[in-house]
């Protein structure tokens, strides 16, 4: 799929990641321009309808779960056969690569690490969903302190109607909660318990149980405590030991209640009144649990199917004639008989019948996995190495190899086929073709190919290269192309003159000229802005880069200007209003009247005045002056005049002209 686009709008870069169920891509989205990493269901199992159900389960976990810890989907969909998932690209490792090169981490950076973790999972749980899958592995280092959890293609929500069938095993066996090796559903405190291992991971550097095979390692889950981490490293203090005490308790109902319980016991898990806390222990219940001890010496059956004769115990005569029978003695005998013959039945279930491996040399690397599976084989590890017989992603060999008899759960190593033998290439770019290609012929190149173009660098020099440097390739398989300089690339210089800046700009754009504007001049022939005299001349020949300087019109020189100031008065219009007829009084007070009449004076209504100037600076269109008088107003009006123009004004009083004038400039002294 590499260089296809899908969704028409993921271009497909190269293959960053693979699994049993799928392969995961790093692709760019052409729309949002931003890198992408989309998992595409392999075609081998398109029409397998139980994956394709937990790879849409997956997408609908997933896309209902919003979290800075929790890796982002942005797009799910279908091109042709291809079901496919587009996720955030993180470009960190996984924390499992980041363990194994880094080692155990220090108390305070495996908390940091926890804290998170925990919060990514509470917030899945506040949304009704359990992982059931977590696992460094899973978790991906966006920087050494900023982790996220992804892959929840066996997520399962808490009010799904779909049951976990009986003894059916989902999880990584590693990390596998006790109720989980059982065969039973997977809860919220199934998630802690992993957590829990994931912590001991972190601050051990390995995992707490291992063994030959994975059935084994259930068993550890089942029987065996946690290995104390203080006793492999004495600077971790009680309080960190406990938080894993805690939430690996073999009965789910003695771990943290919930994930927001065990987050915030990591938020103080460092404070210094708790670092020399009391160990944990379980809390002891005799109306409980009675803990079985792991049954040892059992007798090996060669088939789970055979049927075990259990000798009843034997109860010595009693010797107390005439007492009291007590029924204890009975009870402690069934008890003991029930316990063994639970002890065997579970051993019996998980006692792993021998398979021979089958033959899967030659065969795709995906086809020989789903072969090998489903034989009842896990793959314990998978390495790459170079193969002139096989083709890439073949099988070249399986230890144990092909035709061994070994047990169910057994674990498989797989070799697989890179193709033949590659060579690195290294950056020719800055060197000469000529002795470039006569080195490389050496090592079986086909013939070279090269692509000359003008550029800056010597004539004879590789500007770029494909495949790019650090490629891995096989010499004889590879076609080699070399873009090589033919130089500088010599222009004719255009005719500038008359150019306007923007012209100039685009002109400079377009053959790589620098364009100086040395001066600028006054031109009553050339308008203003544009090139009146260009340096050098019309057809000289000049590198991409070569200077040209132009002189700039100022515009034609300025006319001369007369100027006339004026005084103007603006009276302020008196209006009468009619008084009504009054019967006069016999006497009135003089005095009275004048005041009055001083008042009217004082209630005069403001009138409006605007004065339109028409001159050099200024255009009848837009208001020179506006202002209000309430009584006669003097103002002083300045005309400037360029040779040969026209000019005057117009005043207005509430919108009626009331005073105007025109000159010319030939009139104006």
């Amino acid at each position: 799929m590499i260089g296809k686009r899908i969704g028409k709008r993921y271009e497909i870069i190269r293959v960053i990641g693979d699994g049993g169920m799928s392969r995961v891509y790093l692709a760019h989205d052409i729309i949002l321009d931003r890198d992408v990493a989309i998992k595409v269901l392999h075609y081998d199992f398109a029409n397998e309808e139980e994956l394709k159900k937990r790879f849409q389960r997956e997408a609908q976990s997933a896309t209902s779960l919003t979290h800075p810890h929790i890796v982002n989907i942005y797009d799910v969909g279908q091109e042709d056969e291809h079901h496919y998932l587009v996720m955030e690209y993180i470009t960190g490792s996984t924390l499992k690569e980041y363990i194994h090169t880094h080692g155990a981490m220090s108390s305070e950076h495996a908390v940091s690490i926890m804290k998170q973790l925990v919060a990514a999972i509470s917030h899945a749980h506040h949304n009704g969903i359990v992982h059931r899958d977590i696992k460094p592995q899973n978790v991906l280092m966006n920087g050494k302190d900023d982790v996220k959890i992804t892959d929840f293609g066996i997520a399962m929500a808490l009010d799904s109607t779909v049951h976990t069938k009986t003894n059916s095993v989902i999880g990584t066996v590693h990390y596998l909660s006790p109720e989980q090796a059982r065969g039973g559903m997977a809860t919220k405190r199934s998630d802690i318990y992993s957590l829990g291992i994931v912590f001991y991971e972190l601050l051990t550097g390995h995992l707490p149980f291992s063994a030959e095979t994975a059935v084994a390692i259930a068993l550890k889950h089942l029987q065996e405590e946690i290995p104390s981490v203080r006793e492999q490293i004495l600077d971790i203090p009680q309080s960190v030991e406990n938080v894993i005490l805690k939430a690996t308790a073999k009965d789910a109902n003695y771990r943290y209640a919930t994930t927001d319980e065990m987050y915030e016991d990591l938020l103080t898990v460092l404070s210094p009144n708790r670092l020399n806390e009391e160990k944990f222990v379980l809390p002891f219940d005799d109306d409980r649990t009675v803990a079985i001890p792991a049954v040892k010496d059992v007798p090996v059956f060669e088939n789970v199917e055979h049927t075990v004769e259990l000798a009843p115990p034997t109860m010595e005569a009693s010797t107390v004639p005439n007492k009291k029978k007590k029924k204890w003695p009975f009870v402690v005998a069934g008890s003991v008989m029930l316990i063994g013959i639970l002890a065997v039945i579970l051993v019996m279930m998980f006692q792993p019948k021998e398979i021979i491996v089958p033959k899967v040399v030659g065969i795709e690397e995906i086809a020989a996995t789903e072969m090998l599976q489903k034989e009842g084989f896990v793959i314990d590890e998978r390495f790459e190495e170079t193969s002139d017989e096989y083709l890439a992603g073949q099988v070249t060999k399986t230890i144990p190899e092909a035709g061994k008899k070994r047990k169910e759960g057994d674990s498989i190593k797989v070799f697989v086929s890179t193709g033949k033998d590659k060579m690195k290439l290294n950056d020719y770019r800055g060197r000469n073709f000529e002795a470039t290609e006569r080195f490389l012929q050496g090592y079986g190149f086909k013939p070279i190919e090269s692509v000359e173009v003008y550029a800056d660098e010597p004539k004879g020099t590789i500007i770029d290269q494909q495949p790019e440097a650090d490629q891995l390739v096989i010499p004889e398989e590879t076609n080699l192309i070399f873009t090589v300089s033919k130089g500088k690339e010599l222009q004719s210089l255009e005719d500038l003159r008359g150019m306007s800046a923007k012209q100039l700009e685009e002109y400079a754009d377009s053959t790589g000229f620098i364009i100086h504007i040395v001066s600028e001049e006054d031109s009553e022939k050339v308008a203003k802005g544009h090139v009146i005299s260009q340096k050098p001349s019309k057809g000289t020949k000049m590198e991409k880069g070569g200077r040209v300087d132009v002189v700039v019109s100022k515009g034609a020189p300025p006319k001369p200007i007369k100027l006339l100031v004026k005084m103007v008065t603006i009276p302020y219009e008196v209006v009468e209003e009619e008084q009504p007829e009054e019967e006069t009084e016999p006497e009135l007070d003089t005095e009275l009247d004048l005041e009055e009449e001083t008042n009217t004076e004082l209630e005069r209504e403001p009138q409006k005045i605007q004065i339109y100037i028409q001159d050099r600076n200024h255009t009848m269109n837009d208001p020179y002056e506006e202002f209000e008088i309430t009584e006669d107003t003097t103002r002083k009006i300045t005309i400037e005049l360029e040779e040969g123009a026209r000019g005057g004004y117009k005043i207005f009083r509430d919108q009626m002209v009331i005073e105007e004038d025109k000159f010319e400039y030939k009139e104006l002294d």
